[in-house]
């Protein structure tokens, strides 16, 4: 198949990029700031592009790249019948201690507003005659991401902390922080898979099981290296202590 891949000079994207080639697929692919390949001959267009930390304040900013850009690609896949796949976040769920697609909405940051603006904008404007498919990622981790500074896994930043300083600083109470932490090859697999799937809709991308923070410390580094320290003020209101990906609905689509 034809496949027009955005950002895929990214954590995952770079990882989508080398699958699909090695699957034998024709990729043409994108980055913000360059020139954007005609969507008119791809069969999919798989747009995993955006800004992704999820302490960026800057609303305009996060809203041209991650929304208004967003809607013009998926109207234009629409236009032309092209198959659509985007990457969502599970940072849509906020607070919640529910994660099944269709749990209650809770976005705290910009980062996760524009991503559930996309989805909605998507629901409300369904194509007729193509798919489009969102994927609502949880914590994704692996290799590639160190480039992610503070906005990577805290598999790759307490690594790197104990490479460099031969310690570890976690947020206080980190033992009872637990989130979904899915590989990245698990997420690229859940792209690759849905090529096959006709249908539209929104699906969880996780592995309906959690991790304390304290326990990926203990995976990369000695427990003599660890400091607890407060969390910042900026996280406070907006961080998630908790998530779970519910994956009955994804499993059931690929069974």
């Amino acid at each position: 198949m034809k496949i027009l891949l955005t950002g895929y000079k990214g954590f995952i994207g770079s990882h989508l990029l080398k699958a699909l080639e090695n699957e034998g697929h024709f990729v043409d692919v994108f980055e913000w700031g360059e020139i954007l390949p005609s969507v008119v001959e791809q069969d999919w267009v798989i747009h995993v592009g955006a800004i992704s930390a999820t302490t960026e304040k800057d609303v305009d900013k996060i809203l041209t790249q991650n929304y208004d850009f967003s809607v013009q690609l998926y109207n234009a896949c629409k236009g032309c019948e092209v198959n659509f796949q985007y990457a969502s976040s599970a940072s849509v769920y906020g607070l919640n201690q529910e994660f099944t697609e269709e749990s209650p909405i809770d976005p705290k940051t910009p980062y996760a507003w524009s991503k559930y603006l996309l989805e909605r904008y998507i629901k409300a404007h369904p194509a007729n005659h193509s798919v489009a498919q969102g994927f609502r990622y949880f914590n994704v981790y692996g290799s590639g991401e160190e480039h992610k500074g503070s906005q990577a896994s805290p598999f790759t930043q307490f690594a790197k902390q104990y490479k460099e300083t031969g310690k570890v600083k976690l947020f206080e109470g980190s033992e009872t922080m637990l989130r979904d932490f899915v590989p990245v090859e698990q997420v690229v697999k859940t792209h690759l898979d849905f090529l096959k799937v006709k249908e539209s809709g929104v699906w969880n991308v996780g592995t309906g099981t959690t991790k304390s923070f304290l326990d990926v410390a203990k995976m990369v580094a000695p427990e003599s290296s660890f400091e607890f320290v407060p969390m910042p003020e900026i996280l406070k209101s907006s961080y998630q202590y908790y998530t779970c990906a519910d994956m009955s609905k994804t499993i059931k689509t690929l069974s």
